[in-house]
């Protein structure tokens, strides 16, 4: 194999502004859940693993899209590197930052762990879906399981021997996950006899670990149907004993993108001898104990979006201010005029600010999540009220970062394509990979219009609609607190109009609810989300530049220091300028909500 090239980088300022000079991470450091953490081993521990990606992560990732996964002998074999890449990570640990040190974890806040998470699925998505599911899976163990079963199954599957996956779909059943048909025959002696097959699994087998423990929903005999009936088994690819436990791999999908990463047909007990436990004590508690998974692995796919569409952005960037083509606009008159850099170019320059805003936007709304999280952590058991408002807040984004990133990554990598020119069709350049890769983000975990109908449905609602009270009025605060801003005047009159376009659009679905329109409400959801993730981010930017004009307006700077505060300011002012007064006219598409595609008939779409 040739030498592999990373092509993996990003900006690490970014990520120390969201967490010390923005969201204020330092105040719930150095003491209990944090005690061992502060700002600088913060900082260090996102550095190393920066390194981390970029020599070893990053340089697989073209690797990974090239060789993809195959199957010999009824196993997976990964691509080349992979297995080295999965010793080494867990070696450092940097798989189970935030994992608890019961468990071989470093008990790392929440936010750090999130920030980590996005290098490695930025240097190389693929490979770290396998660590990032067993991760999932393994804290699915530790909350619902038996003693004994945490004590078996967790600590092999935080260091790394045993890999992990989440089985819900089915054939017939993908987002339906109710109508699963997957089935567990009581044995007597408190196992199952599992049957049944499992599509689209991440990771559903490979020849990184010694073994793979599988969370299966199943429906026990006699359960009733729905999600209802649902209860969730550990099911390992290899029994403790060291026995076969029956499970086969029947193929492996061959995808668009995400080539690396083996999606698995499994089958459970094609030969009748498929054996799994409960996880705990308790039937039919599938869909709860999943839900902590599901979650998760939301949070988890916004970071992915965000990840990729980074990457996307930082070599677009390079490659504009490397690309020499045309002169200036400033000489359109000089036939002789030189040629330059293609960031000279006006609407080269707006879409790199496009993307620069609209990455450093869905960072700043992950990181908000997770400080939210690590707030929750510190309060808990404490304050009632706290651990009630962040836990709010928590559930009011998760639908907000898995369906925005996801959804803004594609666009992202096609506008990074859009400024390389014909140049980013090609593999001889990493956008075109990081555009496959990032379509899945929007399609798998529950698709963008279900967590758009969580949103409308279940999210706005919650606690009598306070959660969404709260949020609403912090923003509207904020405005209160910088209309007149001289530098934010005209952003904040944006971000004004757009909170009470997102307020107006509240009430509607609230209308709609009442009088049973439910065509409109679903018709409309996936535009909603969109107007709140665009509202939200347009506030978090506006807020970042506010810190970034005081820290100019001080002086005293770095020259980096100076250029990071300044494209701070100009992404926030771009973002509010361009994509926050969309809001706006979303808010009236969503108001007279046209019905047309519920009124055409089957027909009239077209010829069978």
């Amino acid at each position: 194999m040739a030498q592999p090239i990373n092509r993996y980088k990003t900006d690490l300022r970014d990520y120390s502004f969201l967490l010390f000079e923005q969201f204020k991470l330092q105040d719930v450091l150095g003491a209990e859940p944090f005690s061992d953490w502060d700002e600088e081993t913060c900082n260090t521990v996102l550095s190393q693993v920066y390194e981390f990606a970029k020599t070893v992560t990053g340089p697989l990732n073209r690797v990974g899209d090239t060789q993809g996964c195959r199957l010999e002998d009824g196993r997976v074999i990964t691509p080349e590197g992979f297995k080295d890449a999965w010793k080494k990570l867990y070696d450092a640990g940097w798989r189970v930052l935030g994992a608890p040190a019961e468990y071989g974890g470093m008990d790392a806040p929440t936010s750090v762990a999130v920030l980590s998470d996005e290098l490695l699925s930025g240097s190389n998505t693929a490979f770290n879906m396998y660590p990032g599911l067993c991760l999932g899976a393994a804290e699915v163990i530790a909350e619902f399981g038996t003693d004994a079963q945490k004590k078996t199954y967790v600590p092999p599957m935080m260091n790394g021997k045993w890999g992990g996956t989440m089985c819900l779909s089915e054939p017939h059943a993908g987002s339906d996950v109710g109508s699963a048909t997957t089935m567990a025959a009581p044995v007597g002696d408190g196992t199952y006899k599992i049957r049944g097959t499992k599509i689209f699994i991440s990771g559903g087998d490979h020849d990184l670990a010694d073994n793979i423990i599988h969370l299966v929903l199943a429906r026990i005999e006699g359960a009733s149907a729905g999600t209802k009936g649902l209860s969730l088994f550990i099911v390992p690819k290899v029994r403790v004993d060291g026995t076969p436990n029956d499970v086969q791999v029947t193929s492996i999908e061959h995808k668009m993108g995400i080539n690396g990463s083996a999606t698995c047909v499994l089958e459970f007990g094609e030969k009748g001898e498929c054996v799994g436990e409960l996880v705990g004590t308790v039937e039919h508690q599938g869909m709860r104990q999943m839900f902590k998974l599901m979650n998760f692995a939301r949070i988890g796919v916004g970071i992915q979006g965000l990840a990729v569409a980074s990457s996307a952005y930082f070599n677009a960037l390079e490659y504009a201010r490397d690309r020499k083509q045309g002169s200036s606009i400033k000489e359109w008159k000089n036939a002789e005029a030189p040629r330059v850099a293609i960031i000279e170019h006006p609407n080269v320059r707006r879409d790199l600010l496009m993307m620069k805003s609209k990455v450093e936007g869905m960072r700043a709304l992950i990181t908000k999540l997770a400080v939210h999280q690590d707030r929750l952590r510190a309060v808990e058991g404490k304050d009632d009220a706290s651990v009630a408002y962040h836990q709010g807040q928590i559930d009011l984004l998760t639908p907000l970062v898995k369906a925005y990133c996801s959804d803004e990554a594609y666009r992202v990598c096609e506008t990074a394509i859009q400024v390389y020119g014909g140049a980013g069709y090609l593999k001889d350049w990493p956008v075109e990979q990081y555009a496959r890769d990032s379509k899945i983000f929007s399609i798998y975990e529950g698709t963008n219009a279900i967590q758009a109908m969580d949103l409308v449905g279940r999210k706005l609602g919650q606690g009598g609609g306070k959660n969404t009270q709260t949020f609403l009025g912090e923003i509207q605060k904020w405005i209160a607190a910088h209309k007149d801003d001289a530098d934010l005047t005209d952003a904040v009159a944006n971000l004004q109009k757009a909170h009470e376009a997102v307020g107006g659009s509240v009430m509607q679905f609230l209308g709609w609810f009442q009088s049973g329109q439910m065509p409109n409400i679903v018709l409309m959801a996936e535009r909603f989300l969109h107007m709140m993730s665009k509202l939200t981010i347009g506030w978090l930017l506006l807020d970042g530049a506010t810190i970034a004009a005081q820290k100019l307006a001080e002086g005293g700077l770095s020259a980096r220091d100076q250029a990071f505060y300044e494209g701070k300011k100009y992404s926030a002012l771009y973002y509010a300028k361009n994509i926050v007064p969309e809001v706006i006219g979303d808010a009236k598409t969503l108001r007279a909500c046209d019905v047309s595609p519920v009124q055409i008939s089957d027909e009239a779409f077209g010829p069978a």
